[in-house]
């Protein structure tokens, strides 16, 4: 029965860091490819042309081409095609549930819908008082069905890009006065960088 029981939880500690890894996996080979394969293409073209090779040339080009994505996105006249785009995928049953999720998480971090953006310090333990150092997400969570005065909080870990979401009581919560960049900053590093 405890053999049983091991193997269970090496299956699902396999599944997790399979949940981790191949994200990161699949986000790192597709650059390297796209990298690989515009600098290939760019090389042999300016080799054939002038006669000599500009190794690196494809990383520039394709950072010059995500700004003007970037910069196309923001006019008015591509706004539209991109929301197109944006409700087109999100009708994809399974397409939707990643490109969403990876959307929100993208937004949270950039752009004008930024989430981390009020550091809080969390009480998770009264006695001993234990403070826990995050960032305050959501203030509402009617919406999932939570009664009370419960907001969400989430909590990163250190020395790592992951964290936790938790729903606390907003007693246990206070703000802190602090830029939200060096409190980030802060926590990842475990505590042992100098917030300035």
């Amino acid at each position: 029965m405890k053999k049983y029981g091991f193997w269970r939880q090496f299956i699902r500690y396999l599944m997790q860091g399979l949940l981790y890894l191949i994200p990161v996996a699949v986000t790192a080979y597709t650059l390297y490819v796209s990298f690989t394969f515009v600098d290939g293409l760019l090389e042999r073209y300016i080799e054939n042309i002038l006669g000599f090779s500009l190794p690196g040339l494809g990383v520039l080009i394709i950072i010059l081409f995500v700004t003007l994505i970037g910069f196309l996105g923001s006019t008015f006249i591509f706004s539209p095609v991109i929301n197109y785009f944006d409700r087109l995928i999100s009708k994809a049953p399974l397409i939707k549930i990643i490109y969403t999720a990876m959307k929100d998480l993208m937004s949270a971090f950039v752009g004008q819908k930024k989430k981390f953006t009020e550091p809080v310090q969390v009480i998770v333990n009264h006695d001993p008082e234990i403070i826990r150092l995050g960032f305050l997400t959501a203030e509402d969570m009617a919406a999932l069905g939570i009664e009370g005065e419960k907001i969400a909080v989430y909590l990163p870990y250190s020395l790592s890009v992951m964290g936790d979401l938790f729903i606390v009581d907003a007693a246990n919560v206070k703000k802190i006065d602090a830029s939200p960049a060096e409190v980030m900053k802060f926590i990842v590093a475990g505590g042992v960088t100098r917030i300035e």
